[in-house]
């Protein structure tokens, strides 16, 4: 309450306080849809900085967008940062998440904005990465498999039961391969190439990062992943290496939104330019979170796989990221390759 007093008086008298979202106090309720450390360090470092207590839930994209649809007539989220950008731009067109310009906006990469002006800036970027897969040198060594560099490798019938990736319907990075795979290669096509994939992985999990975190453990000898969370894998000294498809490949755009009839509003617009500023996306990388910053200030970790090193298609946000073209593609999903899996 001292807090809201100083700052009422500030503005009383005329001073333009320079931060005034630290000014605020009470509670946010957040969903993060990023890795579980990350998550964790953003929630802390926030507290740090502002007598505001976060109630924190980690939940993967399609389970978040799900789940804020789901509450849409009394919301009991205030805002959700991370995870893939397409169920963020769902979230947007079905008017599930609120307008707001940030006053970090004109310090974002272009990608970031172009993220916020197609949703009616019901959400923007807060990072962005490229998908590929990590795989275990060790196994891929014994067991004598071939490096697998492009898309058509990942058939080999020698990678029988070898794989893992996300099941799209609650995972962003898995809908992100799925939208990608069509793109690349046709709807047709993408699903026949799905099928004769299907032969090769041993699980779809709920997770999009935890294929490569069990190929790092050597419970599997690939993960479909976003590359920089491969990337993390080896940084913490597993034998893994991430690639990038030969064929070319997608992307996500990490995005945050503010849930529309939010309880804590004001809360909910102080963590969104917190998490916009260049030192706050800077300090990602110490939670080993190797994406590319939004903030054209943040430091790029010298880990993170370059989006000029990488042949990337004009993933179409617009179109994949649409409700009814997504609920058409996981309810092929579903008919073709989920009621036929392993």
């Amino acid at each position: 309450m001292r807090s809201a007093f100083i700052a009422a008086t500030a503005v009383a008298a005329g001073i333009t306080m320079s931060a005034p979202a630290a000014q605020a106090a009470g509670d946010l309720n957040l969903i993060c849809s990023a890795d579980v450390v990350i998550c964790e360090q953003m929630k802390e470092d926030f507290e740090k900085e502002n007598d505001i207590k976060v109630n924190m839930v980690r939940l993967s994209s399609g389970e978040t967008y799900a789940k804020i649809r789901a509450e849409a007539r009394n919301p009991k989220t205030d805002l959700w940062w991370a995870g893939t950008g397409d169920p963020h731009l769902q979230a947007a067109s079905e008017d599930l998440t609120l307008e707001y310009k940030s006053p970090m906006l004109d310090q974002l990469q272009d990608w970031a904005k172009k993220q916020a002006e197609s949703a009616g800036y019901k959400t923007v970027g807060v990072y962005a990465g490229a998908l590929g897969w990590g795989y275990n040198t060790d196994i891929f060594k014994a067991k004598g498999f071939k490096e697998p560099k492009c898309w058509a490798d990942l058939l080999d019938p020698q990678l029988k039961g070898e794989i893992q990736i996300a099941n799209p319907n609650s995972s962003g990075t898995a809908y992100t391969a799925l939208a990608s795979l069509v793109q690349i290669m046709g709807e047709d096509q993408a699903f026949d190439y799905l099928k004769k994939l299907n032969a090769n992985v041993s699980q779809y999990t709920k997770s999009g990062s935890a294929p490569v975190k069990a190929a790092a453990r050597g419970e599997t000898a690939l993960g479909i992943v976003f590359m920089h969370d491969a990337v993390a894998q080896t940084v913490e000294g597993f034998p893994v290496v991430s690639v990038a498809p030969c064929e070319g490949t997608g992307y996500e755009i990490g995005s945050m939104s503010i849930i529309k009839g939010a309880k804590n509003l004001d809360n909910a617009k102080a963590w969104y330019d917190w998490a916009l500023k260049p030192e706050v996306q800077t300090r990602m990388k110490d939670a080993k979170s190797f994406q590319l910053p939004s903030n054209k200030s943040a430091e790029i970790p010298k880990e993170a796989p370059r989006f000029e090193d990488i042949k990337l298609i004009d993933y179409d946000f617009k179109t994949y990221g649409d409700p009814a073209k997504r609920k058409e593609l996981l309810e092929r999903w579903d008919r073709e390759i989920s009621a036929n899996a392993n």
